[in-house]
């Protein structure tokens, strides 16, 4: 073999690592921001039951209380930055009585939602992906209630 037959590979290690650097880095920062925005979505949710839990609890009926409940979810994730996104807010309560506010009655709020990953276009098909996160919380409405008492003037 002549000297000149041998190419010349100075500099090459320099551009192999930066393009490796690239094909890694870009993946593992997305998957990083990722995990943080669900994360960030987890907190928002489980708030969003809480507040919904409580509106409902301080509500004087169950309709009015469902309306609540869904307003202070949407609300709370607002609040955490998550919007336009749906959110559904189920109120069940045990022992299944007439209304959920009356007497020893434990409600449970289940705040469902998803949170959008970021940098994901739209042209790779479909809706951009999202993860779905739901959060659970329990109220126990107490046994003893104030009621309003409407007194005739004499």
């Amino acid at each position: 073999m002549s000297p000149g037959d041998l190419r010349d590979e100075r500099g090459s290690a320099i551009v192999e690592l930066v393009w490796l650097g690239i094909l890694l880095l870009v993946p593992l920062l997305w998957i990083v921001v990722s995990v943080f925005q669900v994360q960030s979505g987890a907190f928002a949710v489980s708030s969003a039951a809480r507040s919904a839990g409580r509106a409902f609890a301080l509500a004087p009926d169950d309709i009015s209380g469902q309306r609540a409940a869904e307003a202070a979810a949407r609300q709370s994730l607002r609040d955490q930055g998550i919007d336009e996104v749906p959110v559904d807010v189920a109120v069940t309560c045990t022992p299944y009585p007439t209304s959920c506010h009356s007497g020893t009655s434990v409600i449970t709020v289940v705040v469902t939602s998803r949170v959008v990953l970021p940098l994901m276009p739209d042209f790779l098909g479909g809706d951009r992906p999202s993860f779905q996160l739901d959060s659970r919380h329990t109220v126990p409405i107490g046994r003893y209630r104030e009621v309003s008492v409407d007194v005739a003037d004499p």
